[in-house]
């Protein structure tokens, strides 16, 4: 499609959203409504031909890449894009390797249409240097690249404008902390439109309790497990798969069991809960202090938007803030809707539109060119 029919006719997009185990496809009209896809588990990437079949035509695709290695920046899809994007695989190996591998086969299925590389991280580039370094030395961050990347970018753009439609403001006026919470989570403080914090890190490690991801440990503590727990790999291992929830609850990684199990009297479980929302508070209070104050809070993605007693449990700890919710709202939460008393601080939940986000940057990327 030329320049001009795009500019009349908006493009319907594919959005591939890959996890660390499975593909999410998702068909978004020009309109911005999802009018098919479907989902396949990493084994069954073979079934993407049929799936892609089944589907309506479409203008053009979008690739969701949580690192852009040496990328940095959304980007047309092609051998040398992936090759770049292919330095982040030793940083988030579940992710990358799998997304690589789907945009490969569907640039191979579909080599006549425009495909581009969406990446979460590209919405942190606004990070000021003062968020993004970390206080080691200099030749590490120069020939090692350690620096703050931050995540989840494709959700926060997404979350905070539309937090801006629900306020009736401009998002340059704004200053918002959206809450990631799912399997992975992460917040982000989002000023004028633009990252200016973030709590995850080089990797996705960093930061908050996740479901079976430590989120921050101490360096010194993780030295010394490398040497007595197994090496370096034993520790990662154990670092992504077996803590965060799991490993404090010792039960399971899903808040919903977690929050049943503390109910039920397991002090693991009330342990585990404790930890999550104390992190989460202290974490919402230091993307306001690195914003100078706070307008909204949004709440998205699996447990932000679906766990209630975990967003009362944060708030109650941030009236300094002004933030006051309305019990009734907060329980009945569902979509977009504002759940706060009223009070100085606006308090969302608002559904993850990951996909609709890739859809709005391929058109606004291929419109550019």
């Amino acid at each position: 499609m030329d320049l001009a029919s795009r500019l009349t006719h908006p493009l319907d997009v594919l959005a591939v959203n890959s996890g660390s185990s499975s593909l999410k496809l998702r068909l978004i009209s020009g309109e911005d409504r999802v009018i098919g896809g479907g989902d396949l588990s990493a084994g069954d990437r073979g079934r993407l031909s049929g799936l892609l079949d089944e589907l309506p035509p479409f203008d053009a695709v979008a690739h969701r890449f949580v690192h852009g290695g040496r990328l940095g920046d959304h980007a047309l899809l092609d051998e040398r894009a992936l090759q770049e994007i292919s330095e982040a695989t030793v940083i988030a190996p579940l992710h990358t390797e799998l997304a690589i591998a789907c945009a490969r086969e569907l640039l191979r299925l579909r080599p006549a249409l425009p495909q581009v590389a969406c990446l979460d991280t590209a919405f942190h580039r606004s990070l000021p240097e003062a968020a993004a370094a970390y206080a080691i030395p200099r030749e590490w961050r120069e020939r090692h690249g350690v620096r703050r990347s931050g995540f989840h970018g494709l959700s926060y753009a997404s979350a905070s404008r539309r937090a801006a439609e629900l306020l009736s403001r401009p998002i340059a006026d704004l200053r918002v902390v959206v809450c990631h919470l799912g399997a992975g989570a992460s917040l982000a403080a989002v000023a004028g439109g633009c990252s200016v914090d973030t709590t995850m890190g080089m990797t996705p490690n960093e930061g908050l309790v996740m479901a079976t991801r430590s989120g921050s440990v101490d360096p010194g503590a993780l030295l010394l497990l490398a040497e007595r727990a197994g090496g370096p790999a034993a520790v990662r291992e154990a670092l992504e798969h077996r803590s965060g929830l799991l490993g404090l609850s010792e039960r399971s990684g899903d808040m919903r069991d977690v929050l049943d199990a503390a109910d039920e009297g397991d002090g693991h479980a009330r342990l585990a809960l404790d930890v999550y929302l104390h992190r989460l508070r202290a974490g919402i209070a230091a993307m306001a202090a690195a914003m100078g104050g706070v307008d909204a809070i949004v709440f998205t993605a699996g447990v932000g938007e679906n766990a209630p007693r975990v967003r009362a449990g944060v708030c109650e700890g941030l009236e300094f803030l002004g933030v006051e919710l309305d019990a009734a709202r907060n329980k009945e939460a569902a979509g977009d809707v504002r759940i706060d008393a009223g009070a100085r601080t606006a308090v969302f939940v608002v559904t993850a539109r990951e996909e609709l986000q890739m859809a709005a940057e391929t058109r606004a990327l291929l419109d550019r060119g």
